[in-house]
């Protein structure tokens, strides 16, 4: 069986691309296809692979700014040449779902979400206050195209695995198909708990606009805690200009050093709405409680104080606002010595690594045999 494996950019270590690397385990003979490719942005496992690019990744500035060129990215994912391939597998949430298979192949995406750059989050990525006016003009006018060739190419997939339920509401709502739920691999194993608690909370985030990492700002400032944040991206200079005296600005740290800021948080804020949220799990397999905004994957994830049965593993806003985030600090402070980090660590491991390996893979090789009419 020759595979082919579809990924809409590699340009860093985030959540798809942790998927990915499993995915480069279980088939370690695939070519790789993606639009662009950042050399050493990305784990051993993925850059070991056999990797194809589009001319995307030719193009001025294209490592940087790559998101300007968003219009062109259908025409460069379906200029990827997949004859000969009896699987594909695309992990997508953005084009990389649109290749054009062979007619003969089994296409699966693994899709983290439907292309919320000209969906629900449009405006997050190119308002007025996010591009300059050419680019946010030129991607305006191609908006409506590319919702289009959004919903067309979906037709070429098989079969579609969600990152969660949300996503999968959305797959139906924006594409009219059902999917299969395969929760994303967390490596608990790279995470322990500590009795070494310091006096900070902390957030591990892209400093991507929907990930609100003004919100956990603004609220700390308020607060006056200590908050520490670990993470780079396109709004730092923004971030650290409202920052008052009590927030850290650590960068992006290695593995090492992050599974110690995880493991001595007082809890981890996850101010921002996603599709399903690893950093969460990797502080919660850390033994730590999480502060969120109630509205995504989250709800799939973390345990709030309140149930009646089952230990919490975090506390829950309703409104996305300073004024309701600082309100779940100070219920989480009161409440502190109701978090049992054993228990929040095994709460965790259902959403182990090694579950998610074996979940994709059974699925994956079930649905290519029926497709291939092949017996069992």
């Amino acid at each position: 069986m020759k595979a082919a494996i579809i990924h809409d950019w590699l340009t860093g270590m985030r959540g798809g691309e942790k998927a990915l690397e499993v995915l480069c385990e279980l088939y370690p003979d695939a070519h790789i296809y993606t639009l662009l490719h950042k050399k050493g942005s990305v784990s051993a496992a993925i850059e070991g692979m056999s990797i194809k690019t589009s001319f995307v990744g030719g193009l001025p500035f294209s490592e940087k700014n790559y998101r300007c060129y968003l219009p062109l990215f259908p025409m460069a994912i379906e200029r990827f040449d997949l004859k000969g391939y009896d699987l594909i597998i695309s992990s997508s949430h953005c084009v990389a779902n649109g290749v054009i298979p062979p007619p003969d192949s089994f296409h699966v995406s693994y899709t983290y979400t439907p292309m919320r750059y000209v969906w629900d989050l449009y405006n997050d990525y190119f308002g007025r206050e996010r591009t300059g006016w050419l680019s946010g003009k030129v991607i305006g006018l191609f908006a409506h195209y590319l919702r289009m060739w959004d919903i067309s190419s979906s037709a070429r997939v098989d079969d579609f695995i969600a990152i969660s339920n949300h996503v999968a509401k959305r797959i139906e709502k924006y594409y009219r198909r059902t999917s299969t739920v395969i929760y994303p691999p967390v490596d608990c194993g790279r995470f322990a708990v500590s009795r070494d608690i310091g006096d900070y909370y902390l957030v591990v985030s892209a400093f991507a606009p929907y990930k609100r990492v003004d919100l956990a700002i603004e609220a700390f400032n308020r607060l006056g805690l200590d908050l520490k944040v670990i993470g780079t991206g396109q709004d730092e200079k923004r971030l650290k200009r409202i920052a008052g005296k009590s927030i850290e600005f650590l960068g992006w740290l290695d593995p090492e050093a992050l599974k110690g800021y995880y493991a001595g948080c007082r809890a981890l804020i996850f101010p921002g709405e996603e599709d399903f949220g690893i950093v969460p799990l990797e502080a919660m397999a850390s033994g730590r409680p999480v502060i969120a905004y109630a509205k995504g994957g989250i709800l799939e994830t973390v345990l709030p104080l309140g149930l009646p049965k089952g230990a919490p593993t975090g506390v829950f806003f309703r409104e996305q606002t300073p004024e309701s985030l600082i309100d779940a600090v100070r219920i989480f402070e009161k409440s502190a010595g109701r978090f049992d980090p054993a228990r929040i660590r095994e709460h965790a491991l259902m959403f182990d690594r090694a579950i998610f390996k074996e979940k994709i893979h059974n699925h994956i090789e079930r649905r290519y045999r029926e497709f291939k009419g092949i017996d069992a």
